[in-house]
């Protein structure tokens, strides 16, 4: 099957890069030309482990082509994927500009009866008014083309994505037509998802089941974080409560790691896309509600916990280490790292930091902030009031304290993500705060 994959951004790249690897004809389309010259000459436009072999391996073999030409992509191709940016706006509702520009590219020049595959995410009815707005435009134009929708939600982790995409939990098709499910079936007709578990259903309960699962991936983060404080009052350990609830088949130990709270492209974007859906229909959702109410609350517990632990924080030397919202990747989009910063230095804090893929963006995004950018983590600990550990970045388990408590100010270590045990950080001579921890 010759495929199309309009959106060269993350979920689109790594679409593109797996289908080709898998023996299909990709080509990625996206109007971005500094984004696409990258692409031809070899350079990857974020950091994904094992992202850039393949891409490298693929296109070299003709399997996965770069194009700005949109219309030559869509006229050679047989299954069009729509994978471009839904960001929300601030009312929580998601940003469709994108997905109906890329709808209008596709039926100015669809040349034949074309499967649209809508891969980004999107509030329910969606792609049931991209249909009509798609059928629309070719009528206009005194056209009589065939072509379907179908809903294909991605579940891609950041860090994880390619073994996610190759090996999902599950594939989710959604769409009313026969035929449409039976040509989205083919392209997932291969032997690494030979075991994987089709979920065919409606366009609107696809819809509805990317959104339902982000927010309760969410609620479930929420969850641990209010166990963890409640254990923090009452000297109980989370990490043996959640390992314990995590043994309950019912419940699953993914996700009961508590922090700062929960960050990314897709968790806080969605629950209040779900959000906003629900009160359009005139409904509120009260544990929907609560999710980013409480995750705020466990930001500003957190704040407060390290201020806490320096006493006056003017003029005190804060070590961040982590600026990613999570290991194995660079994005910082809603990272609890940035609204650390931003509180510290408003009470005139000062701030050095420190992570291994991050700090060109944090540097690119966040020019006004006034962070020392260390070249290593043991730099950034140097004369230190207090060393936040914010990111589970895996190298961050090597730290040698026996060294770093000869550099810095005041021997102090806020592990929001408890990569440590709380005995061992006290034996090298600080002060230990953990999340659920004594």
């Amino acid at each position: 099957m010759s495929i199309c994959v309009i959106g060269t951004g993350y979920v689109g790249l790594i679409t593109g890069v797996c289908l080709a690897d898998s023996g299909m004809n990709v080509i990625c389309a996206d109007k971005n030309e500094d984004l696409i010259s990258k692409l031809q000459n070899g350079e990857i436009p974020f950091y994904e482990p094992d992202l850039e072999p393949l891409i490298k391996k693929n296109h070299s073999s003709g399997k996965l082509r770069f194009t700005t030409d949109i219309t030559v992509a869509v006229e050679n191709s047989s299954c069009v994927f729509i994978t471009v940016g839904t960001p929300g706006l601030e009312d929580g509702s998601a940003d469709l500009t994108y997905v109906y520009r890329a709808a209008r590219e596709i039926a100015g020049c669809i040349n034949g009866y074309k499967l649209i595959i809508i891969k980004s995410t999107v509030p329910v009815g969606t792609c049931k008014r991209i249909k009509s707005y798609i059928d629309d435009i070719i009528k206009k134009t005194g056209r009589n083309i065939e072509f379907d929708i179908v809903s294909n939600p991605e579940f891609l982790r950041e860090g994880t994505a390619i073994s996610d995409f190759n090996f999902p939990d599950r594939i989710v098709i959604g769409t009313d037509n026969e035929k449409a499910a039976a040509l989205t079936s083919e392209i997932y007709e291969l032997p690494i998802f030979e075991n994987t578990p089709v979920i065919l259903t409606t366009v609107e309960t696809a819809e509805m089941i990317k959104y339902a699962s982000n927010a309760f991936l969410a609620a479930k983060i929420s969850f641990i974080n209010e166990i963890a404080n409640l254990c923090e009052l009452c000297g109980a350990d989370v990490g043996v409560v959640a390992k314990a609830m995590g043994l309950d088949k019912r419940i699953g130990e993914k996700f009961l790691n508590p922090g700062p709270g929960f960050a990314g492209s897709c968790f806080p974007k969605d629950t209040r896309a779900l959000l906003k859906t629900a009160n359009d229909l005139g409904y509120d959702p009260e544990i929907i509600s609560s999710i980013m109410k409480s995750n705020l609350s466990q930001r500003k517990k957190t704040v407060q916990k390290i201020i806490n632990s320096v006493g006056d924080p003017a003029d005190k030397t804060f070590t961040v280490l982590g600026l990613s919202f999570k290991p194995e990747t660079e994005d910082i989009r809603e990272s609890a790292s940035i609204y650390i910063i931003e509180e510290l230095l408003s009470v005139g804090g000062i701030i050095r930091a420190y992570d291994p893929k991050a700090m060109n963006n944090m540097k690119k995004l966040y020019p006004e902030l006034a962070v020392d950018y260390c070249g290593d983590a043991l730099t950034a600990c140097e004369g230190s009031d207090c060393i936040i550990i914010a990111t589970e970045w895996e190298q961050f388990f090597d730290l040698d304290f026996k060294i770093i408590k000869d550099i810095v100010n005041k021997p102090v270590v806020i592990d929001l993500r408890n990569m440590f045990e709380p005995g061992y950080i006290k034996d090298n001579g600080f002060m230990y705060t953990g999340v659920g921890k004594q």
